[in-house]
């Protein structure tokens, strides 16, 4: 197992978060790539995508949504924009496509929006490009200990 799923793998247990981390032989890098190879609709995919400006912001949305830059810039009271391969790696510890909503770098906050909420359960990366989880909505919800966001379009 990569050493990122490895760290993912790790916190889930000391969380006591059941879920399984599975390594995939096909990539995972978009959300549709991932709801191919997982045999699911795209929107069950939870994306995690990195917005920077003095820090990081991570917000966790449907595979089906998009993030409203200008929305989350209003709702964090300073503009930020999406972080580019290098910002993603250094503020979360991840490669892009291997972005879990947790664990990452100290001081990243990280929001669910809520197009989530028209699920159960959800997939999200876990740690590598080829690696998932799902997930309760509800306890992804509780891990991040934040409230839903409204920042899709």
């Amino acid at each position: 197992m990569a050493h990122g799923a490895e760290r993912v793998r790790r916190f889930l247990e000391e969380e006591c978060i059941v879920t399984e981390v599975v390594v995939l032989d096909e990539s995972t890098r978009t959300s549709q790539m991932a709801a191919d190879a997982l045999g699911c609709d795209v929107a069950q995919i939870a994306k995690s995508i990195v917005f920077v400006n003095e820090g990081a912001v991570v917000v966790v949305i449907s595979g089906d949504r998009r993030v409203d830059i200008k929305k989350l810039s209003r709702l964090l009271g300073h503009k930020v924009s999406i972080a580019n391969a290098d910002s993603v790696r250094k503020h979360t510890g991840y490669v892009i496509g291997g972005v879990p909503p947790f664990p990452h770098v100290e001081g990243v906050r990280v929001f669910p929006d809520y197009s989530l909420l028209r699920f159960e359960d959800v997939w999200t990366a876990a740690g590598t490009p080829h690696s998932v989880m799902k997930i309760d909505v509800e306890t992804l919800k509780n891990t991040l200990d934040q409230s839903f966001i409204d920042v899709s379009k």
